[in-house]
Formats: structure tokens, sequence, C-alpha cells
């Protein structure tokens, strides 16, 4: 349990790591006034050619490769709500690496997620092993 929760807290770091990128390379790129498909081509030539952009792509798909990962070895129930943990390391990047204020409700927020992460675990801990299988014997 203990090496499956280091390589998702790995990953989880990969993700805020590629989203505070994202984030900052998407504002050099600027704002996209309306969704149209000339607009889309617009931020896509962009993006490809933007370091910030195409460095958040490359942690985003670290984090999709540890994902697979995780998700080879364990149950999806029992991963899946612990990806939310990423949101409380990306609220946290957001506060301290790209200065953005976060409000009282959205920390409420990040700590109600905190609080299910714990009890998925909890969860998982406490769950009773499979019995084990019935050997038949012939006679």
């Amino acid at each position: 349990m203990t090496k499956f929760l280091l390589v998702l807290l790995i990953a989880l770091v990969f993700e805020a790591i590629g989203v505070v990128f994202l984030s900052h390379g998407l504002k050099q790129i600027g704002d996209v006034p309306k969704v149209t498909p000339r607009e889309m081509v617009r931020v896509i030539q962009r993006g490809g050619t933007n370091p910030n952009v195409l460095l958040g792509v490359f942690f985003e798909a670290l984090f999709f490769a540890g994902l697979l990962i995780l998700m080879s070895r364990s149950d999806v129930s029992f991963l899946w709500p612990l990806t939310s943990l990423g949101f409380v390391l990306t609220t946290l990047a957001a506060k301290f690496i790209l200065h953005e204020q976060v409000p009282g409700l959205r920390w409420s927020g990040v700590v109600l997620i905190v609080l299910g992460a714990a009890l998925i675990t909890w969860s998982e801990q406490t769950k009773e092993s499979p019995p084990p299988p019935i050997s038949r014997t012939t006679s």
C-alpha cells in the first residue's frame, strides 16, 4: 500500500506541475474570444510551439503513465477517487507558484476532498480479504 500511495503521490505532483505549466503557457497565448475552428487552430498552433504548454503536456503525460500503472494494479473504485488529491496539489500550486487568490470557501472544498480521500484509503485498509477457494477432492 505504501508503494502504491508513493507512486500515486509522484503522479499527482506531475499532474500539478503540468497544470501550472499549461496555465502559464495558455496565458502567454492569449484569450480565446470565441470558440471557433479558426481559434482552436490558432491555439493549437501557438500551443505547439510554446515551451510552457509543451512542458505542461509532458508532465500531464507522465501523470497519465503513472495512472495507467496504478490502474493495472488496483480497483478503479479505490484509485479514481484518490486522484482527486490532484485538486489539492493543484490548488496549492496555484496559490504558491501562480500566486492566485484562493478564497476560504475553496479551501473548505479542498479539506472535503482530503477527508473523502482519507475515507477511501481507510475503506481499502478495512476491506475483508476474500475467502480461500474451496478445494474439491475426488474420492
